[in-house]
Formats: C-alpha cells, sequence, structure tokens
C-alpha cells in the first residue's frame, strides 16, 4: 500500500474521515493537495503533515460555489498531475419527503454528486493520458439501504453508487480505476456533536461488530483502494460497516 510518487486530492479534509486519509496518505509517501471550507482546520492539518516532508497544498473552498470550484480547479491541474481524487466532503440535511425543502434536496445533491463530477471533470483527463488513476468515492450504507428521515442524503448517496459504476466503465481500459466506499456509522466530530445518543446505540445494536468505525479505519480502506494491490478492483461499493447494512 506504498503512495510514494503519487498526488492525491482530498476533499472535506479538514476533519473526520477527510482529516484520517490525509494521515494515512501521507503515512504511505503520497504528496497531498487538502480541500476544505474550513480554513482553522485545514490549515492545522496542513501544517502538522508537511513536518512528515510530504509537499502539501491547501485550498479553502466550498465546494457547492460551483463557479469557483471550477477555477480553483484548473488552477489545481496547472500545478502537476494529480493522479488519485478522494471525493469525501458532504453535509446532511435530514427530512423526509413531507419536510425537506428543495433548497435543502438540491443542497445535498450538491455536495456529494455534483462537486464530484466538477472534480471528475478536471483531474480525468489527465489520469486517462498518464494510463493510471485512482478515483475513490466516499458513499454510505445509507446509498443501500435509505433511512427515513435521511431523504436527500440516501439518495445523494445512491446516486454516487451510480456514478462510481459508469464511471469505472468508462475509463477502465485507460488504468483508471473507479470505487466507492459505504461507511457506517463513523466517530467523527459531526457525529460525535450532533447525532444522539439514542440513535447511535440503535445503530450499534444493528451492527454485527458491536460499535462504531474510527475514522482510521475507513482510511485504510481508501488507501488500498488508491494503491497498486488493489490494481483489479474497480466499480466496487464496498460497505466499510462492520455488517451494518446486510
Amino acid at each position: 500500500m506504498n503512495l510514494a510518487g503519487h498526488k492525491a486530492l482530498i476533499t472535506g479534509a479538514g476533519q473526520g474521515i477527510g482529516r484520517a486519509c490525509a494521515e494515512v496518505f501521507a503515512s504511505r509517501g503520497a504528496d497531498l493537495v487538502l480541500l476544505d471550507k474550513n480554513s482553522e482546520t485545514l490549515n492545522a492539518l496542513a501544517e502538522k503533515l508537511t513536518r512528515t516532508g510530504r509537499r502539501i497544498a491547501v485550498s479553502v473552498l466550498d465546494l457547492t460555489d460551483f463557479d469557483l470550484l471550477q477555477s480553483e480547479s484548473a488552477k489545481i491541474i496547472q500545478q502537476g498531475l494529480i493522479d488519485i481524487l478522494v471525493n469525501n466532503a458532504g453535509f446532511d440535511r435530514p427530512g423526509t419527503s413531507a419536510k425537506i425543502s428543495m433548497d435543502e434536496f438540491w443542497a445535498v445533491l450538491g455536495i456529494h454528486l455534483t462537486a464530484p463530477l466538477f472534480l471528475i471533470r478536471a483531474l480525468l483527463p489527465p489520469m486517462r493520458a498518464a494510463k493510471w488513476g485512482r478515483i475513490i468515492n466516499v458513499s454510505s450504507i445509507y446509498g443501500l439501504i435509505g433511512e427515513k428521515g435521511e431523504l436527500a442524503y440516501s439518495t445523494a448517496k445512491a446516486g454516487l453508487i451510480g456514478l462510481t459504476k459508469s464511471l469505472a466503465k468508462e475509463c477502465g481500459k485507460d488504468g483508471v480505476t473507479v470505487n466507492a466506499v459505504l461507511p457506517g456509522l463513523t466517530r467523527t466530530p459531526t457525529v460525535e456533536k450532533l447525532m444522539g445518543d439514542q440513535y447511535k446505540e440503535m445503530i450499534i445494536t444493528a451492527t454485527p461488530l458491536g460499535r462504531m468505525a474510527e475514522a482510521e479505519e475507513v482510511a485504510t480502506v481508501i488507501a488500498f483502494l488508491a494503491s497498486d494491490d488493489a490494481s483489479f478492483i474497480t466499480g466496487a461499493a464496498l460497505p466499510v460497516s462492520g455488517g451494518w447494512g446486510i
């Protein structure tokens, strides 16, 4: 799972799974381009990882500002080949069909589907020209099983699985693999702050391994899919859920 000689772009890198990915990738030799809208957490992470000797670039960016994302993507690709893309950034707007607003619905689809597509359109052509590339999309177990009150999030994460499979068929002949990971309940700052204990316990009870994941456990699977050890895996939607959803 050596990533030396590769450069990875990771979205939502300031905390949670994105931060864990940045740390794991740096530990395995990758240079990094880190995107997040929180300048404080992003810059602190970059300072930490720079001390590992890796080359770290950051961009403080709201990925739902699509005009800015498009221009920033053009700048990023001018700075050298990025051959690994981790589409991790996201947020949730809970609600049933009767309660969620259309603005909230489109916002969730925007961060989980439109923003990844913008980055894929920018970064995929150089990967295909180089005949090597890795795209890993962070979906969710909700993309398979859905959840009451999570209409927008479940829809977006299911769409990300469809995007993954379609793209894998499109660019496999050029040596680019495209996979999705489907985390279950994962210990992140957002989960710790915003999810009620009762709801956490309900999910843990339904999880055969009987606990939530640590962010690093998801990040190591993503690092595997980014490596040559996963060279014959593409179009996969891999649950990292402790068995929740089976």
